[in-house]
């Protein structure tokens, strides 16, 4: 087990050792982002509250909560945005962990503020208050639709920010080699997650001066595990990632612990299990020891009734208002090129059983023969052949595949149960005869519309990249996932990244 020495050093010589600058970092930007989503939110309250009460009562006067009493809709409404605000403080809307990715910042916004109103309809009810349901009903939804939009905005702009390296979080690694290496790049590959790696300790490996290049950014290694504090205050960094503990020991990292919230640093740590979603995650305390228990995956549930009931409704929806945008394409495919309307590819479906998916043709009628001859052209990742410039599509059909409107037809396999509107891309036959064992897990859910591989980055993911979504989709399936997937679609079809 490794003691941490909590003596202090001279942090500077860590940085100065590998030739990266020892200056300090900009001042950390969470605090006054968090002040410009406080301002936001209150402002938008303020407009919600006040369009509740114009739309309720006019602008003609007043209007009192009881007959009898003197507390005017003015005053009702003044204490609600006070209420609302702090409502949205108590439940960490603006925690700095949340904010920017991923979608607990709006589950908390909503949890808010209907726990809010929840709570002035019970207190309503037992003080016999008449309070004016119109004005409620006008209240909750405006409000929280505009205070989602309005986070949506900000962290459009985020997005924005952490693209061109600014507004990002500087994290330690700490870790053996290949671990440390793995996690660093989790942080680096996606920027929008708001995380900068700046350096990283490797135990046993730690002699400083080594340089790593995680996705094409040199981190200096900083040491090994007994210098961790010395390299957080030579980086300032805001947070300390550790891949693995064994080489701290229960006593060292409660050393650790206590000295990086002494120094004002987060302290997270790996739960060394791959691609498992948050809710199958939970602490259970044993005789004061955290373990970490892992739910079964869930595609089981991915066949029960919910799952099928709002396929069949939202097919059958959206086929209803999307049939004379349906009934244009065919006329436009038939008139424009030779050949049938449709075309009927096979693709295997929930385990392992063929089918038929429909797609408007969107390649001439002899694509297939011609393919033999571009084999040595194949762009595509693993066993798919993908071409950017495939001379087989033709010109209508360039468009129909930059919206992804040559897909419309699958509504009808989700109409019939052979595919379902969210989950794993659909696969080929020899695409199939090609998977290892843990790669038909594909197969224990229906093949979907879209997935995580159509919001992700589409035809420009690699293979393995497009294997890991579609599994991680398979063991992690719920409803509100899928909802969130169908709404990042629309945004991945009206982009041109990854279409061909």
């Amino acid at each position: 087990m490794t003691q941490i020495d909590p003596r202090p050093q001279a942090p500077h010589h860590i940085l100065a050792r590998t030739g990266f600058s020892t200056a300090p970092p900009a001042a950390r930007w969470i605090e006054a982002y968090r002040a410009r989503l406080t301002v936001g939110d209150l402002v938008v309250v303020i407009a919600a509250v006040v369009a509740a009460q114009l739309a309720r009562f006019g602008t003609t006067g007043d209007a009192v909560l009881l007959p009898s009493s003197m507390v005017s809709y003015s005053i009702v409404s003044a204490v609600l945005v006070v209420l609302w605000a702090l409502a949205l403080t108590a439940f960490h809307t603006r925690e700095s962990r949340i904010v920017g990715s991923g979608p607990e910042e709006y589950r908390r916004i909503a949890h808010a503020s209907f726990a809010l109103f929840g709570t002035v309809a019970i207190l309503a009810y037992l003080l016999k208050l008449d309070v004016a349901r119109g004005y409620l009903f006008v209240a909750l939804p405006v409000g929280l639709s505009l205070l989602l939009l309005q986070r949506k905005l900000w962290r459009t702009w985020l997005h924005k920010q952490r693209a061109q390296r600014r507004y990002l979080s500087s994290v330690l690694v700490v870790g053996s080699h290949r671990a440390a290496v793995a996690m660093a790049k989790v942080f680096e590959r996606d920027p929008n997650a708001g995380f900068r790696v700046v350096g990283v300790c490797e135990p046993g490996w730690g002699h400083a001066g080594r340089v790593l290049d995680i996705e094409g950014h040199h981190v200096p290694v900083l040491g090994d595990e007994s210098t961790v504090i010395d390299a957080v205050e030579a980086t300032q960094a805001d947070m300390v990632a550790v891949s693995n503990t064994e080489f701290f020991g229960n006593e060292g990292m409660r050393a650790l612990a206590w000295q990086l919230e002494a120094a004002g640093t987060d302290l997270v740590v790996a739960p060394g299990v791959v691609d498992v979603a948050g809710p199958r995650l939970q602490v259970r305390p044993v005789a004061g020891l955290p373990l970490l228990h892992v739910d079964k995956p869930q595609y089981r549930g991915a066949g029960k009734f919910g799952k099928h009931a709002v396929d069949a409704l939202g097919a059958a929806v959206a086929i209803l208002l999307l049939s004379p945008v349906m009934i244009v394409i065919a006329l436009l495919v038939k008139l424009t090129s030779p050949g049938k309307v449709f075309y009927r590819s096979e693709r295997i479906g929930l385990n392992g059983e063929p089918f038929g998916m429909l797609k408007f043709r969107s390649m001439r009628q002899d694509a297939d023969k011609v393919r033999l001859n571009l084999l040595d052209l194949n762009q595509g990742a693993g066993p798919l052949f993908k071409m950017r410039d495939d001379p087989r599509v033709t010109s209508l059909g360039k468009v129909l595949r930059r919206f992804s409107l040559d897909e419309l037809p699958q509504l009808f396999n989700v109409l019939t149960g052979q595919m379902s509107i969210v989950g794993p891309r659909p696969p080929l036959r020899d695409e199939v005869m090609t998977y290892s064992d843990m790669v038909h897990r594909r197969l224990l859910v229906k093949p979907g519309i879209t997935g995580l591989w159509q919001v992700s980055g589409r035809s420009d993911l690699s293979w393995e990249e497009s294997v890991r979504l579609d599994l991680y989709y398979v063991e992690n399936w719920s409803l509100i996932q899928d909802l969130v997937i169908v709404w990042r679609t629309v945004a991945a079809v009206l982009g041109k990244s990854g279409a061909y």
